[in-house]
């Protein structure tokens, strides 16, 4: 059984690239990106349109209410449902996103990490980064020593481990894995990879293609909706710029300039977990547009 992959840094094109994948192969789009998962993000998030989801068959794509957070874990669950699925109908099951930790989880398996206490989460996010960093290092050295001193969420998901189990992340790294899909299914992937300046014009037209469609009335929504700002939606990137617009803490240019400069370093994370994690995969510069 197949299962093939679209993966890249956001706005790479790698939705139109699969969408004519599962045309001529008779595929289902299945989506692995954290955001995409929103039924709250449908602009922000860059979510297929209606016409593109007429076209082929598309699962995960605004399946969660944000109110709820939906982890690496949670989603792998789903989407091995929907490859099987796909798989019993005959057709082609095509993973497409770039949400690295869905995509391990889903093809590799995932440390049985017991979930973090509510409140310890809570209490982490809400310290500073060099409180985070500082506090790791005095409870968790080795782990700390792993880590890149200004890694803001690795530090904290590491901590929070540490305080609500009382062991490292490390250690429960070492342990045996749950899940993998990887080595049941003959596996076809390919990593979109453009330039740094295409893919940086692109996502620049992308925002500004937002901004003109209406993402700031769909943050606007969802702000009225006045959900905990822990949840992944509120910190899904776009929003947390527009939330400071709304309440008058940025102007318009600062908000879009904050905008885009939060995705372009989410696209060079994406584009560096990639190069660590996925290394024997066929590449391809084009950028889709």
């Amino acid at each position: 059984m197949a299962l093939a992959v679209i993966a890249g840094p956001t706005a790479s094109g790698k939705s139109a690239l699969a969408l004519e994948w599962a045309e001529r192969e008779g595929g289902v789009l299945v989506n692995a990106d954290a955001s995409q998962v929103y039924r709250d993000l449908s602009i922000l998030s860059a979510r297929p349109s209606a016409e593109d989801e007429a076209r082929v068959p598309h699962r995960l794509f605004g399946v969660l209410d944000g109110a709820r957070s939906c982890s690496a874990s949670d989603w792998a669950a789903m989407a091995r449902a929907e490859v099987e699925m796909a798989h019993q109908t005959g057709r082609l099951p095509i993973l497409v996103g770039g949400t690295g930790l869905y995509l391990r989880t889903l093809l590799w398996g995932i440390a049985p990490v017991p979930p973090v206490a509510d409140d310890v989460r809570a209490e982490i996010r809400a310290m500073t980064a060099g409180a985070v960093r500082q506090a790791l290092e005095a409870a968790d050295p080795s782990m700390a020593a792993r880590l890149h001193p200004n890694d803001r969420q690795r530090n904290g998901r590491a901590l929070e481990v540490w305080r609500s189990t009382g062991r490292s992340l490390g250690d429960w790294q070492q342990t045996a894995s749950v899940g993998g899909l990887g080595p049941l299914v003959q596996l076809r992937p390919l990593l979109l990879d453009p330039p740094v300046d295409q893919l940086g014009a692109r996502i620049d037209a992308r925002i500004d293609w937002m901004w003109q469609n209406g993402a700031l009335d769909e943050v606007r929504r969802l702000a009225a909706r006045r959900l905990t700002p822990l949840l992944p939606v509120m910190r899904a990137i776009g929003v947390p710029p527009l939330m400071a617009l709304l309440a008058g803490d940025l102007d318009e240019r600062q908000a879009l300039e904050r905008w885009r400069t939060d995705t372009r370093r989410y696209a060079k994370r994406q584009r560096t977990w990639f190069r660590h994690q996925t290394p024997d995969w066929p590449r391809w510069q084009a950028v889709q547009i």
